[in-house]
């Protein structure tokens, strides 16, 4: 991370900054949560950015960049508040809604119009925190694989000794691995995910294909991550799109994927995404619920919508979900 000189501060110990604390907690969060390992994060400061700026890196490269006032606090309004509030309008870099920075001698006026306030300190930590579980896929390198590998080694050793290396190499489980964190899936239980590419490896080499039954046997955790009060809102996908997906896969070295007409996808694409807003404006949190033959395929192309649009199969569901329709996105 690189910061501006006039935030600097909130990274210098000696001037009463513990942003680097935080950054201490993000990264034994991430590992709770994800079970990765997050590599140290370096901070320094940088004169070519803003005086009140920062940006993030990874690999050198940035990916993320904001911008607070240390003196000031960020006011969120919560959703269906329509409290107006004076001060410097700006947007949560975390999450890109609405904000208002407001001074500390209007901070009990914002929270008692019902606004959330969180000081710069807390803006930075939560993008960061954002920005690492949205690239933890790319976190996720053959060197963490391998520590975490030893680290299961001495809890599960026979385990570890069938499946790695004589089924599958450092590089392949890295993959997998990598898709699971791509869609927000959660690697903790590794010893649960090696059982299971033991079972499915000398069935198949299809990385892509061993991820999905992963992710069918990690059904219990993919439904706390992201149905955790046992309610899903879903958008299901007519039968003729399943059908035309399904009969259109094709092989390749690099894996299997579905050829369809450029005039399909976008039908599929601008209805899927009118689904998604008509569900949005209603309060929901959608989620595209597909059969588990097509999944994968449908999240490929919804992938030129918009990444973060959760593709879940009916198998990834725990039994004892209660499902509602919230559209079904016809072509």
């Amino acid at each position: 991370m690189e910061f501006g000189y006039g935030i600097i501060s909130l990274v210098d110990a000696s001037q009463g900054g513990d942003l680097l604390d935080r950054i201490v907690m993000i990264r034994r969060q991430c590992a709770m949560e994800l079970g990765i390992i997050v590599p140290v994060v370096r901070v320094r400061d940088n004169v070519q950015l803003g005086t009140n700026a920062y940006c993030i890196k990874i690999k050198g490269l940035e990916v993320a960049s904001g911008e607070v006032l240390p003196d000031h606090f960020m006011a969120l309004r919560p959703a269906g508040l329509e409290a107006k509030l004076e001060g410097i309008e700006t947007i949560d870099p975390a999450f890109g809604l609405p904000a208002v920075w407001v001074t500390e001698n209007d901070r009990e006026r914002a929270e008692l119009r019902g606004f959330t306030t969180i000081d710069a300190p807390s803006v930075i930590a939560t993008h960061l925190m954002e920005i690492i579980k949205h690239h933890s896929h790319e976190l996720m390198g053959r060197q963490q694989v391998q520590v975490l590998i030893e680290n299961l080694k001495a809890q599960q050793p026979a385990l570890v000794e069938e499946v790695i290396p004589k089924l599958f190499s450092i590089g392949e489980l890295q993959k997998v691995l990598a898709n699971l964190l791509r869609e927000g899936v959660s690697i903790r239980d590794i010893g649960s995910i090696l059982e299971i590419l033991g079972d499915y490896g000398t069935l198949t080499r299809d990385l892509e294909l061993l991820t999905e039954y992963v992710r069918a046997n990690l059904k219990r955790a993919i439904t706390k991550r992201f149905i955790p009060d046992g309610k899903a809102r879903v958008i299901t996908l007519d039968p003729a799109i399943e059908e035309l997906i399904s009969g259109n896969i094709r092989q390749s070295e690099r894996g299997s994927y579905a050829v369809l007409e450029p005039a399909q996808i976008q039908s599929i694409l601008q209805n899927t995404k009118k689904a998604v807003e008509n569900s949005v404006n209603t309060g929901g949190t959608p989620i595209m619920l597909t059969s588990p033959n097509v999944r994968r395929y449908f999240k490929q192309l919804t992938e030129q919508l918009n990444p973060d649009i959760v593709v879940l199969s009916y198998n990834e569901l725990e039994r004892d979900v209660e499902i509602f329709s919230d559209g079904v996105v016809s072509i």
